[in-house]
């Protein structure tokens, strides 16, 4: 895709306008009031943050033209949508709606279409983790939730990844007044993400190479909340024992995370 283009859609990206944020401000204003040409303005003064946002689906192979319109139609509904009492900035706000538009697009259109059985294994794995976490307030591992679907922990794991664009929390996506936009900003859920998913698998994984009782130790202390104190009582050890044998099991799981 050939990002580097002056021209998109007929638009001179060389000459895109930016917007203060006191033109902003008294932009919206005036669009909150009906005036389609404050819109209009608006919207072209926020093309570049179309133009951003796109950059990171270089590697697709998509035509740059085409992300743009899809882009601009995240910006239109987010103008639409944006709340100024949001107290954000309203490219914090229009970010994630851009690339949800543009995802939607890639998916719609993507010539690799995931098989019908693997849509079904994910979206029962999502239905069962939401009614496992409303039931116990907790979330689920991903073997509670193959367990509960009596199907393989990898089938769930393959079906979930082939429904998901992976992305890293760290990656920029946009930078505004030298204030960079983070993906993980625009996460509101902190609890069920990816990231919890990808260490609840490689933490399963890294316990399988301890002993039973190593294993025991840390399933009391750090999946209980137990203190070194009540895991000592329960199966029989002194406090100083559950502490060497804790240490001693976290540095041997080490190697294999």
């Amino acid at each position: 895709m050939a990002m580097n283009k002056v021209e998109i859609c007929g638009v001179n990206t060389s000459k895109l306008p930016v917007l203060s944020k006191e033109e902003k401000d008294v932009l919206f204003t005036r669009i909150k009031e009906g005036d389609k040409l404050a819109r209009e303005e608006f919207i072209n003064g926020n093309l570049r943050l179309v133009l951003s946002v796109i950059q990171r689906f270089s590697n697709r192979g998509e035509n740059a033209d085409d992300l743009f319109q899809v882009g601009c139609i995240g910006l239109i509904k987010a103008i639409d949508n944006f709340d100024t009492e949001l107290n954000v900035q309203f490219s914090t706000y229009a970010v994630p709606m851009i690339i949800g538009e543009i995802r939607r697009y890639l998916r719609d259109n993507n010539a690799i279409r995931v098989s019908r059985s693997l849509k079904d294994i994910a979206y029962k794995a999502l239905y069962v983790k939401e009614r496992l976490t409303n039931m116990n307030s907790n979330e689920p591992t991903v073997q509670e939730i193959a367990n509960e679907m009596n199907v393989p922990k990898e089938e769930v794991v393959m079906a979930l990844n082939a429904i998901t664009d992976p992305v890293s929390l760290y990656e920029p996506v946009y930078h505004d007044t030298g204030e960079a936009v983070y993906v993980m900003d625009q996460v509101k859920d902190n609890k069920n993400t990816d990231e919890n998913w990808l260490r609840d698998i490689a933490i399963d994984e890294a316990m399988k190479h301890l002993g039973e009782r190593e294993k025991h130790i840390l399933e009391l202390r750090f999946f209980r909340g137990r203190t070194q104190t009540e895991v000592a009582e329960e199966i029989g050890i002194s406090q100083a024992q559950v502490s060497r044998l804790e240490k001693s099991a976290l540095k041997h799981m080490k190697k294999y995370i």
